[in-house]
């Protein structure tokens, strides 16, 4: 594939980064396969490695769905039936067979919604959210497991059992009573890396299945 090199002037670091991010082999796989983020091979090496989704009927949840990647990748991997659901406070433009509600995952009547959707209990909950930092660590650090508590919450409510919880977290983001809540809810936790998170990125991902 032919670089890409910029034409606009940008400081050193930003030229840097966008260099380094238009020039990435997901991102530039992303344009050729059709997705809409880097992000989708995350999921497709999470799956190639767990073999979380089927094609018979599965209920699916992604939660901070923007801007649909992991959305476009649960629809090719599942059967045409299934009930594909993504949330985010963020808009996306539609994908076809799959359900999306803006709304904020903290808002009381978000698992209402969730519920009257899927009418049941869902096979595979999953979220590559990141909140938004301040540049504190304390404060990253609350907002991250602020973050990742909401997403056990709602597993632990609407996912049925031995579905699939698939969760992104920061280093230090699962720590404590963290930990402790996820063994209670989930029967067995893995952490996974997929190659196509970048080795400078502290982000990893827990892989459970539910009790």
């Amino acid at each position: 594939m032919k670089k890409i090199k910029l034409v606009k002037k940008h400081s050193h670091k930003s030229s840097r980064w966008l260099n380094r991010h238009l020039n990435d082999e997901y991102y530039l796989k992303s344009k050729t396969d059709g997705y809409r983020s880097r992000s989708s091979f995350k999921l497709i090496q999470i799956n190639d490695r767990f073999d979380i989704f089927t094609k018979n009927f599965q209920n699916i949840l992604d939660l901070g769905s923007a801007p649909g990647g992991w959305l476009q990748v649960a629809k090719k991997l599942t059967n045409n039936k299934s009930k594909i659901m993504g949330i985010d406070k963020l808009q996306i433009d539609e994908i076809e067979g799959v359900r999306f509600l803006q709304k904020d995952i903290f808002d009381n009547e978000t698992q209402e919604n969730i519920y009257n959707y899927f009418e049941g209990k869902i096979d595979i909950i999953m979220s590559d959210m990141s909140p938004n930092t301040t540049g504190n660590k304390s404060v990253d650090h609350l907002k991250i497991v602020s973050l990742i508590e909401t997403v056990i919450s709602i597993s632990e409510n609407h996912l049925k059992k031995n579905g699939h919880f698939i969760c992104k977290i920061f280093q230090g983001g699962a720590q404590g009573e963290l930990v402790k809540k996820l063994n209670l809810i989930f029967e067995s936790i893995k952490y996974f890396k997929p190659k196509a998170s970048r080795l400078e990125s502290p982000e990893t991902y827990i892989v459970g299945k539910k009790k």
